[in-house]
């Protein structure tokens, strides 16, 4: 007599039901060694994320996070400073730089109208620039800004310590002075680039507009350019000035930034 398939059955065989599921570690979510080792699939080396999401497979390159605008500003800072350097090393050693300022300084001088040229240098003047700052500042703390408006005065209060001293310096004499000196930086074009753009760094962030800077910019730009075209200054000097003003800007807007987030947080 043949054996059927039923006769083959065990005692412990459940039979011929439907199958059971199993809670063992097969059907686990993330898969485990016996060594203690993590798995070789990339579900068992991801790391979850804030949330508990799966994250990223380790390592993951990437580029290292500057941490605050105020390390960000330390390039341009320097650089600027480094560039001042220079200029300033010419003006004191007549070096190679000085001839072709001399010649482009003397080609624009006179070229535009006076009744042009005047009032644009007047723009980096302290009767017309210094309100400009003062009215931001008061705006600026007004909303809250108080560290800004501060360090917006500091930095307009640092212009005449850092300009008379190198003007003592340097002695430069000027285009239409030969005989006077005191010419090298611009103190008229430090004031201006001080005041227009460090109004337009308190003002902007209330206005929701970029118009504050381009305006600025355009305020700062036509002082130096009235200043040579008038003939009170080199281009070297104008140069140096902004220069000089950029760390302090930098400066001051990231103290205005730092105080816009103690008064949001």
């Amino acid at each position: 007599m043949s054996e059927t398939p039923r006769s083959r059955e065990t005692v412990g065989d459940t039979g011929t039901g439907l199958p059971q599921r199993r809670t063992g570690r097969a059907f686990a979510h993330t898969p485990h060694r016996s060594d203690g080792r993590p798995p070789q699939t990339p579900r068992g080396v991801r790391r979850p994320g804030p949330a508990g999401r799966p994250g990223t497979i380790p390592p993951v390159p990437g580029r290292p996070a500057l941490r605050s605008p105020l390390v960000r500003g330390f390039l341009p800072a320097g650089l600027c400073l480094v560039a001042l350097a220079l200029i300033t090393w010419q003006v004191l050693t007549a070096g190679p730089l000085l001839s072709p300022d001399v010649r482009l300084g003397r080609a624009l001088v006179r070229t535009v109208p006076d009744a042009v040229t005047e009032p644009l240098a007047d723009l980096g003047g302290l009767p017309v620039a210094l309100p400009v700052l003062l009215l931001a500042m008061a705006y600026a703390a007004w909303r809250g800004d108080r560290r800004g408006a501060l360090a917006a005065g500091l930095a307009m209060a640092l212009v005449p310590a850092l300009v008379v001293p190198l003007k003592e310096w340097t002695a430069r004499p000027g285009p239409l002075e030969p005989w006077a000196a005191g010419y090298f930086p611009s103190g008229h074009t430090a004031t201006s680039a001080v005041a227009y753009l460090g109004a337009a760094l308190l003002v902007r962030p209330y206005t929701r507009r970029a118009w504050p800077v381009p305006v600025a910019l355009v305020l700062t730009g036509a002082t130096g350019a009235g200043l040579v075209l008038r003939g009170f200054h080199w281009p070297l000097d104008v140069l140096a000035s902004w220069l000089l003003c950029v760390p302090l800007l930098l400066v001051a807007g990231w103290f205005s930034g730092r105080s816009r987030r103690r008064s949001s947080g």
